[in-house]
């Protein structure tokens, strides 16, 4: 599978194999083992914690659902659990905006320009089925290139926020 056909399917969809927005930790865990790397986000708590496969990067909150999703895509390659996108999991970076748009596109993806996340060097778009989001970086003489793609957090308020679990 290509990265441009991961990206679009979980912009349309909202998934990527077992993980969603509000997907309970323990389910993504068994689909995709333990986490390659771990940070908490508030420090005198455990959670919520920054969980990473690679560049698929996971926000888990205190009550172990799964609350916000991103791949980064900035680096010289973009590296994804490969139980999900098949093959090596390890994909070519540098992602153009006409590229991601003709993949959006392909999919059936319906996307509109994100004027709120679009600044100085930097222009962005969302993707209309799940809220998805792509931030592209404007590089001088090149064009945009695709930095982050994130699906949004489903909105819950967790009483656990601020517990040491």
């Amino acid at each position: 599978m290509e990265i441009l056909d991961v990206l679009a399917g979980t912009a349309k969809t909202g998934r990527l194999g077992a993980v969603f927005c509000g997907a309970d930790w323990n389910d993504v865990t068994a689909a995709l083992g333990e986490p390659w790397d771990i940070a908490t986000m508030i420090r005198r708590t455990q959670w919520p914690r920054l969980f990473a496969y690679g560049d698929l990067e996971l926000s888990v909150c205190g009550c172990r659902k799964v609350s916000l999703i991103c791949v980064q895509t900035w680096r010289d390659v973009v590296e994804l659990p490969p139980s999900i996108v098949g093959g090596t999991g390890t994909f070519p970076a540098g992602l153009k905006h006409e590229d991601v748009v003709s993949a959006l596109n392909r999919a059936g993806c319906s996307w509109e320009p994100c004027p709120a996340l679009t600044f100085g060097d930097q222009c962005s778009l969302v993707a209309i089925p799940s809220g998805a989001t792509f931030a592209f970086e404007i590089l001088e003489g090149e064009g945009p290139v695709l930095n982050v793609m994130g699906l949004p957090g489903d909105g819950h308020d967790c009483s656990t926020v601020g517990q040491d679990h």
